[in-house]
């Protein structure tokens, strides 16, 4: 499928198999274990980066001091569809408030709003994801659903947290602090053949 191309246009078709390319954050084995059977909910996210290089300062950068780990997902998505995995289903990845325990979380290479995230005057997303990335990710959550049977519930960053805070160039403006998947995401296309129901908290 060319670059750029909305996967609205897509006869999506899940692929048979799938590789995953191991890529363990160096803080990965200080996250907290738990049980698969703990997991019942896979948070779908957006980078918001320039490139997967980015992603990865981002991912390796040490936020909680005491622990010595990070923010980051469990998996990574590329723009050709090539899949990362930084943090092992059974540790606790800090990606979305609140959620944690419960869920894995998978970042989608988009460029978003990147650089003005909180710039009310540049909250238009222009790129579409790809027909690549919607195919690996779809053949992931297969895989995970077989992995983990408790898996019922897919989510948007933006679904659960709501947080609002000042925008960056007018702080009588207040800005969703989440955003991502972002409005060009195909939630009416991969939800169905996802299996797994959308949770949207009240």
């Amino acid at each position: 499928m060319p670059n750029g191309t909305r996967t609205s246009r897509l006869r999506i078709s899940v692929p048979a198999d799938l590789s995953i390319h191991d890529w363990p954050l160096p803080y990965e084995t200080r996250l907290r274990l738990r049980a698969l059977d703990a997991i019942d909910l896979v948070v779908i996210h957006c980078t918001e980066l320039p490139d997967m290089q980015m992603a990865r300062e981002f991912g390796e950068r040490v936020r909680h001091v005491e622990q010595a780990t990070g923010n980051s997902g469990h998996y990574y998505i590329e723009d050709d569809g090539t899949l990362h995995r930084f943090v092992a289903d059974e540790r606790v990845a800090n990606h979305t408030f609140g959620y944690n325990p419960r869920s894995i979380g998978i970042e989608i290479f988009n460029i978003g709003r990147y650089p003005h995230w909180g710039d009310s005057r540049h909250q238009r997303w222009t790129a579409p994801y790809h027909g690549a990335q919607i195919r690996s990710l779809l053949a992931l959550l297969q895989q995970l659903r077989r992995s983990i049977p408790s898996l019922r519930f897919i989510a948007g960053h933006e679904d659960l947290d709501r947080r609002l805070e000042p925008a960056t160039d007018d702080p009588t403006i207040m800005l969703r602090r989440r955003q991502d998947p972002g409005p060009l995401f195909p939630w009416d296309e991969v939800v169905p053949v996802s299996g797994l129901e959308r949770l949207r908290p009240d």
